[in-house]
């Protein structure tokens, strides 16, 4: 397919499932951004600069950059050169989210697609809110985060 993709997302934090999204795009596309909204209105555990250092530290190949965005997705991905936006579809229930989203893009900007992949199967539940709330009761997370995010969780959390 080539070209460049856009991967958006809060990423607070970034899981295992985040990271199979990107590896499965980056075999797909030349360049992906993986872009870190601010998502101020989200109230994130980890500030912007955090979830891009995580990102950094943890999608470290060829082809994959990680960069910080604020407002509109379509616009960002303009002023890239991108025409697609990745998506990562977990669930029936993230279906319809997902394509209101897809529709309001297009309706923003024709010439943008939206390229949705359906996680590993092992994936398929995981989520950074079920992850955070996991990792605040004690529960041991070690599976479905990158070592990085999981000593990163502890200290927030001070387990």
């Amino acid at each position: 397919m080539g070209d460049l993709a856009i991967y958006p997302g809060t990423f607070d934090p970034v899981t295992n499932g985040h990271l199979d999204i990107i590896q499965r795009g980056a075999e797909i596309f030349d360049r992906i951004i993986v872009a870190v909204a601010s998502s101020r209105n989200k109230n994130p555990l980890f500030s912007l600069e955090e979830r891009v250092e995580m990102l950094q530290k943890t999608t470290a190949r060829q082809g994959v950059s990680v960069e910080s965005f604020d407002g509109l997705l379509v616009d960002y991905a303009r002023a890239k050169g991108a025409r697609v936006i990745i998506r990562g579809l977990r669930a029936v229930s993230d279906f319809e989210y997902e394509f209101q989203l897809a529709l309001m893009n297009r309706k923003l900007n024709p010439d943008m697609d939206t390229f949705f992949v359906m996680p590993s199967e092992r994936y398929v539940y995981l989520n950074s809110g079920l992850v955070k709330e996991v990792s605040r009761l004690g529960g041991d997370i070690s599976s479905l985060v990158p070592d990085e995010v999981l000593n990163k969780l502890k200290a927030k959390y001070n387990k």
